[in-house]
């Protein structure tokens, strides 16, 4: 009897760019779960590809736009959201995501995520918290807990670290999650809720970092780390994001916390210009026109 090869097809395949699998990503690593569950979400949705991007900074999370097969923009640390800005505002038909670390969207881009929010640009950012720089050595972050160990803090650290969930709040974000990387379902079902909202949209998600978190603070591997998720988890839709701050061994505060309407940026300028906005002023497409007859 001659074998048959049977090929099952998964529906995410084709939001992923085949030729960069496998991806670098460390065994037990919780951000291809993450990745996973926003593809779901896409194709759930139904949304045009074609009109989707998704921008990344520096770092482990990084990588998610490289291995997305939609337009993709891998820009420089800690730029990510002026990059999506910038994208969003030359182009507002897009669904622009931006997808990244924390390391490198609340250390090193901490400024430009609190502007972003204060001014309810239409972006969605999703953000990694594996509580420390992976990708570049194991450097504590400003979301690394107090008192952990890291290659920069081998002491521990003596830092209080981000609330994300309230900073964002407290900027003005229109709408603000959390999950773990243990929340499969739930994060793809908030991940669609917010794809289906307009303004600043705020998802952080617990990720366990194997290499260098769980291993350098005797935290055992990622099992353990779904496990403790699991355990201390409480779901409180709609809790004060002040109660979301993560302390040692108490509760993980997760779910769906902030959603609030209120003009996005490119709304509340159109509407306050009134009759003197326009998309296009007059002198750029007169100008625009005689560089394309030049060529």
């Amino acid at each position: 009897m001659s074998s048959v090869e049977l090929h099952v097809h998964n529906p995410v395949e084709d939001l992923l760019r085949q030729d960069r699998i496998p991806t670098i990503w460390c065994p037990g690593c919780g951000i291809g779960t993450t990745v996973n569950s926003f593809a779901h979400a896409l194709l759930g949705l139904g949304i045009d590809l074609k009109k989707t991007s998704i921008v990344s900074g520096i770092g482990c999370s990084g990588r998610v736009s490289g291995y997305m097969n939609l337009d993709s923009f891998h820009t420089t640390h800690g730029r990510a959201i002026p990059f999506a800005t910038g994208l969003k505002l030359a182009n507002p038909e897009l669904n622009v995501i931006v997808y990244s670390g924390d390391g490198d969207l609340t250390s090193i881009g901490g400024n430009h995520l609190i502007h972003a929010a204060r001014r309810n640009i239409d972006l969605m950012v999703v953000c990694v918290n594996n509580m420390i720089y992976a990708m570049t050595g194991g450097q504590a972050a400003a979301t690394t807990p107090g008192t952990s160990m890291s290659t920069t803090t081998p002491y521990g650290a003596f830092e209080p670290e981000l609330n994300m969930p309230q900073l964002v709040d407290a900027a003005g974000a229109c709408f603000v999650a959390r999950w773990t990387a243990f929340h499969v379902k739930q994060l793809e079902r908030t991940m669609a809720k917010a794809l289906n909202k307009k303004g600043f949209r705020f998802i952080e998600v617990l990720s366990p970092c194997p290499t260098y978190y769980q291993r350098k603070n005797n935290l055992g591997d990622a099992l353990a780390a779904m496990v403790d998720y699991k355990k201390r988890s409480k779901i409180k839709n709609g809790c004060n994001t002040w109660e979301t701050a993560l302390l040692p061994g108490g509760d993980i505060i997760v779910g769906e916390f902030v959603d609030r309407e209120r003009e996005d940026y490119l709304t509340l300028m159109r509407r306050q210009l009134g009759s003197n906005y326009t998309e296009f002023p007059p002198q750029a497409e007169e100008e625009a026109e005689r560089c394309c007859s030049e060529c």
